[in-house]
């Protein structure tokens, strides 16, 4: 009679590996890959600690300061508010520069958002050449705030520059912008309206995903062009509009390269261009009161929370998309 033995529940085929042998192993994977994760981020986490988060604390605590550069760290002075308060009750330039700011980005921003949107809607069409100029209206995104493009712009509008010879042709007398009081910021303003071509393309893109269907289902209800713009085009680029809006009027307030070639680092002609990240540079690197440029720079960081939290806030009402949910 053959003996058989019963089989033992606790054990286990000897290929398979035990349940915790396997939690190991996976919880092992899981840290290793996490591991090469922070490896590969490193860099940037490095880059952020020592470019932007520290320099930040670091402005945060001199803007309680009277630090001037040359003084030493050990004889820098906290005044606590004492740079906030000559900010907005003793210092006239400051406000001037708001002023000066506010007129530049309430005028300039929606003038370049305008063109840009004008410019996208003629090019939306599949127009021989129409890649040719695209290319060509972007062109002067691509410099940027440059110095060199800066130094042209000047000189095309001072009194023997191109713009100048130009209006000669019809008769019309010149005169030398750059170093016109009224006319210098006004020149800044054409300058950044005529680097429209970042929000050209944006705008393109939004026209490219509006649907055909509600252009047709708007003409055969006898909808004309215009009423096809304003009752299709538009809500439906609305978010499009909502993200240029938002980009353009932050890059409006830091205006910087420009307005300090112009005026050779000083804001003139009688502080016409003194830009408030211009008159920041003025108070940090030319009279050497860094606690003070300090307390401008975050109170311009609060300023620029503020207006963006309102667009948001202000969206839900005019930003439509196309799930039918707006936010």
């Amino acid at each position: 009679m053959a003996l058989t033995t019963a089989p033992d529940p606790t054990r286990r085929g000897t290929g398979s590996v035990p349940p915790r042998a396997n939690r190991r192993g996976a919880g092992g994977l899981r840290h290793s890959e996490g591991l090469a994760g922070y490896v590969f981020l490193s860099p940037w986490l490095i880059g952020l600690m020592a470019v932007t988060a520290i320099p930040m604390l670091l402005s945060l605590y001199l803007s309680f300061t009277n630090y001037d550069i040359l003084t030493p760290w050990s004889e820098v002075e906290w005044v606590g508010f004492a740079n906030y308060e000559r900010m907005f009750t003793s210092d006239p330039s400051y406000w001037h520069a708001v002023q000066v700011t506010l007129k530049f980005a309430l005028i300039a921003v929606p003038l370049k958002l305008a063109a840009a949107l004008g410019v996208a809607l003629l090019l939306n069409h599949a127009w021989r050449g129409v890649g040719l100029f695209r290319g060509l209206f972007y062109l002067p995104s691509l410099l940027g705030g440059s110095v060199a493009l800066a130094i042209v712009w000047v000189n095309m509008f001072n009194r023997d520059g191109a713009f100048n010879s130009l209006l000669g042709l019809f008769g019309i007398e010149g005169k030398p912008w750059v170093n016109d009081p009224d006319w210098a910021l006004e020149t800044l303003m054409v300058l950044a309206i005529w680097q429209f071509g970042a929000p050209m393309v944006i705008f393109l893109a939004g026209l490219k995903q509006v649907p055909t269907e509600l252009y047709e289902a708007a003409s055969v209800d006898g909808a004309g062009k215009f009423r096809q713009f304003r009752n299709v085009t538009l809500p439906m680029l609305s978010p499009v509009i909502f993200f240029n809006l938002v980009l353009e009027t932050i890059n409006g307030f830091q205006g910087f390269t420009a307005a300090f070639v112009l005026s050779n680092g000083t804001g003139g002609p009688v502080d016409s261009t003194l830009m408030y990240t211009l008159n920041l540079y003025i108070a940090g690197f030319t009279d050497l009161e860094m606690g003070y440029a300090s307390a401008m720079a975050w109170v311009f960081l609060l300023a620029i929370a503020i207006i963006t939290a309102v667009f948001f806030s202000t969206g839900r009402f005019w930003v439509h998309y196309s799930d039918g949910e707006d936010r």
